[in-house]
């Protein structure tokens, strides 16, 4: 079981959106399995990424300690601006 972190950039995001009950969800899911069916890879980075409706939560995974690490949550459109 992994513990899952969120930045403080990725809180103050998800404390801000409408659709936090399914975000919130798949964070749960993420303690379980952090690379769930439908998971890909950031390009040219060491982050992962999940779809959820509009949203994409980025996050970092360290299996030696079993942290998965929110980096980024936010809309489609915006979420890869700086990465």
């Amino acid at each position: 079981m992994y513990k899952v972190e969120l930045r403080r950039n990725a809180k103050k995001t998800l404390d801000k959106l409408k659709d936090r009950p399914k975000l919130i969800s798949a964070l749960m899911e993420l303690e379980q399995d952090p690379r769930p069916r439908g998971v890909e890879k950031v390009r040219g980075t060491e982050l992962w990424r999940i779809r959820e409706g509009d949203y994409r939560l980025v996050y970092h995974i360290d299996d030696e300690r079993k942290i998965v690490t929110v980096v980024r949550i936010g809309h489609r459109r915006d979420i890869y601006r700086g990465i």
